[in-house]
């Protein structure tokens, strides 16, 4: 029989697969490995944050608006729209002009998000043999960046004018790089075997 994506809290609430995860699993095998006495200091997921430039948006705003629609429909939450905090001549940009778009996920998106992230978009990913372990910042949080917004299946290939990139930063409340790499492990990270 097969296992159900995610189950149903008492009061009819749906709990992502993932999360379910963490709680039942990965907080066991944390607190064997780091030696930690109280679950709730085994490091989690924080916060997901993505972010996509749209630099061209200073000559044509329709682009920007398609790309917060697209990231819209991956993130399933409204993006802010982010504005040049200097101006830079040589880019054409003002000060004040919007240049592209980032959302913010906590919570249950953010776990929804990082399911799809790990199972559905990562291998989609043209040539993909992993993630490099050197994206991490010395403080638990890991960033990768995406080349084109086609590889999740939110996006609808005959709308998309222009592709864009995004950066997809993973925020951990680990200390270290070394815990927050075995905590993304256990949840599915797929990492590049060095």
């Amino acid at each position: 029989m097969a296992q159900q994506a995610a189950a149903v809290r008492p009061e009819g609430r749906y709990v992502p697969r993932v999360k379910q995860l963490h709680q039942k699993e990965i907080v066991r095998q944390m607190m064997e490995r780091y030696g930690y006495k109280n679950p709730m200091a085994v490091p989690r997921l924080h916060k997901i944050v993505v972010n996509m430039g749209v630099g061209e948006a200073s000559q044509n705003i329709k682009i920007l608006d398609a790309a917060v629609d697209q990231l819209a429909a991956i993130a399933g939450q409204r993006p802010v729209i982010r504005r040049a905090r200097k101006s830079i001549a040589n880019f054409k940009i003002r000060k004040g002009m919007p240049i592209g778009c980032t959302v913010t996920l906590r919570g249950d998106r953010m776990y929804d998000f990082f399911d799809r992230l790990v199972t559905i978009a990562l291998p989609r990913v043209r040539d993909f043999r992993g993630l490099p372990t050197r994206a991490f910042d010395g403080r638990g949080n890991y960033t990768l960046g995406l080349k084109d917004q086609l590889v999740f299946l939110e996006v609808n290939y005959a709308k998309v004018d222009k592709v864009h990139g995004m950066n997809v930063t993973l925020v951990t409340t680990a200390g270290t790089d070394e815990e927050a790499k075995n905590l993304l492990t256990h949840l599915g990270m797929p990492f590049r075997r060095d």
